[in-house]
């Protein structure tokens, strides 16, 4: 672990910044404080600093550099996308209706929900016992009048990869048919580090990712938008980012970011071999040692680094606090929703009851966990549980 004592294992909620990244991002909280938008010396240095990392994030995800657009995080990508996306298009063919899926990221559904409000007709395709979507499900709600379809590339709490290629080629097909354009949007921010976030391959029109969720800094993201793609900005003012967010850029936050991207691109196949390791020892060790215990999420078709199980008969946040006295951090989903008494949506959606969505503990890997960790979490799990399933009023 980057720092002392503590086993992390909530890499998906967020990430220890890595030290090369706090390195890259110190001067320009000192003498390099440029205002990009300024045309003196200063303020050139940082421009530049701001478009060599664009140029360095383009390289990673094969595209333009004028389709790079820094944002605040996945939340505010992932709004862009949906709300500017709607708009855009609607403002040109009058098109209205949007697919997505029951189980994406609450920066999704809500800003989904918010356009219900407003007349807009929103598809939530449903997902099997793994999270995976049908994709004949989606082709049969493509009609003429939609306009986005936004499915995630991963999901944040069952770590269920999605066939992403192949439902674009789904709604590519269907574009053809209709003689128009559906754009496509995923929500990658579990992906960064871990999959192939080239936009090329992967056939999307645009992507969100987080700095925070690879090993980058909070308040930093990005919005890939494929050139061509109609988007009416949410946040105007001074015309950043070629007028699609303004915004004093966040220098310090971009190199950051982009630091952070480089080596999770640079080392991808030596974590994700380690992530793998992990996954399956403590996946094992659990479901082998520990009675009543339920895997979600896809058996293979998932993040190397997410491991998420059901407890059946205890609440998930009592075994939480468990784990938090024997110096273990893990969640019980989305850390978005942390605060919420209600069951996870995700877990709903694959076909939990109640009960079981509220006894699930959500683990996750990153490039600083050991081997010896899982071990030392399977031994006080073994002991934790039967210990807790033993307590009358626990029940």
């Amino acid at each position: 672990m980057i720092d002392t004592g503590t086993i992390y294992l909530d890499n998906a909620g967020t990430t220890p910044v890595d030290p090369q990244v706090i390195e890259s991002i110190i001067p320009f909280l000192g003498s390099r404080f440029g205002n990009a938008s300024s045309l003196h010396s200063l303020g050139q240095d940082a421009r530049k600093a701001l478009e060599d990392s664009r140029e360095s994030v383009s390289k990673i995800l094969n595209c333009r550099l004028s389709e790079i657009v820094f944002t605040s995080g996945g939340t505010e990508s992932d709004n862009i996308a949906i709300k500017g996306l709607a708009a855009g298009v609607k403002a040109v063919n009058g098109s209205n209706h949007i697919i997505t899926t029951k189980i994406e990221h609450h920066a999704v559904l809500h800003a989904c929900e918010q356009l219900e409000k407003v007349g807009y007709l929103v598809t939530y395709l449903s997902v099997d016992k793994h999270g995976l979507i049908d994709l004949n499900e989606l082709e049969n709600a493509i009609n003429d009048n939609t306009s986005l379809v936004s499915v995630m590339l991963a999901n944040n709490e069952i770590g269920t990869i999605q066939p992403i290629r192949e439902i674009s080629d789904v709604i590519k097909k269907c574009s053809e048919k209709l003689g128009r354009k559906i754009f496509f949007h995923t929500d990658a921010v579990q992906g960064a580090g871990i999959l192939d976030l080239d936009v090329g391959k992967l056939g999307v029109d645009l992507m969100s990712l987080s700095g925070h969720k690879f090993h980058g800094p909070k308040g930093v993201g990005l919005l890939f938008i494929r050139r061509g793609t109609p988007i009416e900005p949410l946040i105007v003012g001074g015309g950043q980012e070629r007028e699609r967010r303004s915004g004093t850029s966040n220098v310090a936050g971009v190199v950051g970011f982009t630091t952070a991207l480089f080596i999770a691109e640079r080392d991808r196949v030596k974590n994700v071999d380690l992530c793998l390791k992990l996954r399956d020892k403590l996946m094992h060790g659990i479901l082998d040692s520990i009675d009543n215990a339920f895997l979600n999420g896809h058996p293979t078709l998932r993040l190397p680094g997410n491991v998420n199980i059901s407890f059946k008969g205890i609440e998930g946040e009592i075994i939480l606090l468990g784990l938090d006295m024997a110096g273990v951090c893990a969640s019980s989903g989305s850390a978005c929703s942390s605060g919420s008494l209600d069951p996870s949506h995700v877990l709903l959606a694959i076909g939990l009851n109640d009960e079981i969505a509220r006894s699930s503990i959500r683990f996750t890997f990153g490039k600083y966990n050991s081997i010896a960790e899982i071990e030392r979490v399977i031994d006080i799990l073994t002991e934790l549980i039967p210990r807790l399933r033993s307590m009358p009023y626990l029940q």
